[in-house]
Order: structure tokens, then sequence, then C-alpha cells
């Protein structure tokens, strides 16, 4: 294993330090590293809080800041947040109009989230992520996975609560927009978890995992390497094929890298994926490529289609300034 690492049991510690420092403008750290919060709170606003286990950044710390999330709850590495991270969080960033958490469908994040929502002495309400199409029950989760898709709730939510949206009904935007986004990933290698010192998984030289999660968990199949265009037409039919066999109109285009595929690959992707969708009379009117939702060093990506209509839009055109994203 080759990583830049002083210890596995300081290494979370040590890079919340350096997040911290280097985007002090942004955010702030909250006792213990328990969380990273906003610097400048809002109190009048609701509050979004997210989280999640770490290696998968930015998301989600580098996701807290001006519309986007209020704060984000760190756990140890593809471990999720305890729920007294999350009612701290809470604490230091909820005020009168409440406080919405963001979840991914993972069974530790929302039974910690959970629990957390019931501890909280304070007005409250959860969306659950769950855009993955690839399987609908994993080792990791009952249902839906959440993965890249949650950037796109996070965002649209976190700029509808910024221009003063009440709770109920940010709950029911974040639902909305979950709903209208569908998610794929593949993987092209494994990733190695510190704590571990071995790959995840193995894959063949002429392997790829088709479906993969965040965590390296496996997908639908594992399948043999094939030309670019070929990996992005399985993907966008599956995901086309998950909405409604009538879908149309426009969309925003999300292509993400785990962490390991270098941004000319992840453009050749969306190049890719950009054709099929307006084939299939989708038009992509907005876009996103780079490597937000990260599994480690894991090579791959991931594409993520969210159905727009000019709220939507409009609302994932508003202003954001944050560590990994900002418009």
């Amino acid at each position: 294993m080759k990583k830049f690492i002083n210890s596995v049991d300081t290494m979370l510690a040590e890079s919340l330090d350096g997040f911290a420092a280097a985007h002090a403008d942004i955010v702030l750290l909250g006792p213990e590293r328990k969380f990273v919060r906003r610097r400048t709170p809002n109190a009048n606003k609701v509050a979004l809080i997210s989280g999640g286990g770490s290696g998968h950044e930015p998301l989600h710390a580098g996701f807290v800041g001006i519309g986007m999330l209020d704060a984000a709850c760190p756990g140890q590495i593809f471990t999720s947040p305890t729920p007294d991270q999350v009612v701290e969080a809470a604490a230091a960033v909820g005020g009168k109009a409440g406080v919405l958490f963001i979840v991914k469908n993972y069974a530790g994040d929302r039974m910690n989230f959970e629990m957390a929502a019931e501890i909280f002495d304070g007005p409250a309400a959860t969306v659950m992520t769950n855009d993955d199409v690839a399987v609908e029950k994993s080792t990791y989760s009952s249902g839906r996975r959440g993965v890249a898709g949650t950037l796109v709730v996070e965002k649209i939510v976190g700029a509808a609560a910024e221009q003063g949206m009440d709770l109920n009904a940010c709950t029911a935007l974040g639902a909305e927009v979950n709903e209208k986004t569908r998610s794929l990933g593949v993987a092209l290698t494994s990733c190695t978890v510190p704590a571990a010192g071995t790959p995840t998984f193995t894959l063949g030289a002429d392997e790829m995992e088709m479906g993969v999660g965040i965590h390296g968990e496996p997908g639908r199949e594992r399948v043999s390497l094939v030309s670019a265009d070929a990996v992005a037409e399985q993907m966008v039919n599956a995901i086309v094929t998950d909405f409604d066999h009538h879908a149309s109109g426009n969309v925003l285009l999300f292509v993400n890298g785990f962490g390991g595929t270098p941004a000319i690959e992840l453009y050749l992707m969306y190049n890719a994926a950009r054709r099929l969708l307006e084939k299939r009379s989708f038009a992509v009117a907005r876009s996103l490529v780079g490597s937000y939702v990260t599994s480690l060093e894991m090579a791959g990506c991931s594409i993520s289609v969210t159905q727009l209509d000019a709220k939507l839009t409009a609302l994932w055109d508003d202003h954001v300034h944050t560590a990994a994203l900002r418009w």
C-alpha cells in the first residue's frame, strides 16, 4: 500500500485539520473535529446537514458553505458518523427554521441519522437519497444506494434554503430532486482502505465492475473491458430505462470520477454520454464533470442524470460558494 499517511489512527484528523486551514474563509471545525460547519452561519434559514464515511472527498465537507450545506459530519473512512456528531452539528447550526438531514441510503448512515433526529431538540426532517440504479438491495443498504446524485440534492435544496424556503418545502424539494435523479457507476480498479492495507476487490486486466458502489461494493455484474463508447452506452441505457419510457426534455448530466480517473477520461465519457442522451430526446441543459463523490483512489466513474424544469434549473444555477463547488 502506497499512500501519503503518517498513521491510520490519525489520518482523518490530520486531513480535517488541513482542510479547515486551507478553507478557513469558508469553514470551521467543530469541537473534537466532530463536524465541519459554515464560518458565516445564517440562523434564519433551514440548516442543511449531511455526512457519511470519509474517503469520498470532497463529499460532504467540501460542500459546506453558502448555497449548500451548513454542516457536514465525517465518519472514519467508509464508516458512518455517530449520532452524537450529528446532534452536535445540528445544535451548532440549527435555528428556529429547523434542520434538514440529507442522508445517503446506507444502513449505517440511515440508522445513525435517524437516532440523531430523535435526540435532537428542535424541528427536523430527513431526505434520503437513493439514486443508484445498479441494484435494488446490497449488503450496505436496504433498497437503492445513495451515491453521486446526493450532490445534486444538496446543491438544489441548499439554494432553496438560502432563499428562505421553509423546512416542509425544502424536504419536499429534496424528495423531488432525488426522484428525478438516476446514477450508475463503473469501476476499472479497486480502492485500498488504509486500515485494511489491501484492495477491497480484485479485477483482472480485462475486467470492470458495472454498477459498483462508492465503497467498492459489487454492482450489477463483472464484465469485460470494452471501449469508452460501449461503457457509456451500457450506463446511459440503464439510467434511461429506469426513467419513465416516455421521458424526455432538459437534464443535468453529471459525470463523476471515483478518485483515480484523470479529467481527460471523464470529459471523454461526458462527450459519449451527452451524445447518447441527445439521441434519446434529452437535452443536456446543465453539466458537471469532475471528481466530487470519490472512493479513495478507485479508477472509474459514475454518470448521473437529473430531469430539470425551470424551477430546478434556476436553483441549480443559483450562487454557491464552497471549497469544492462554486459559481
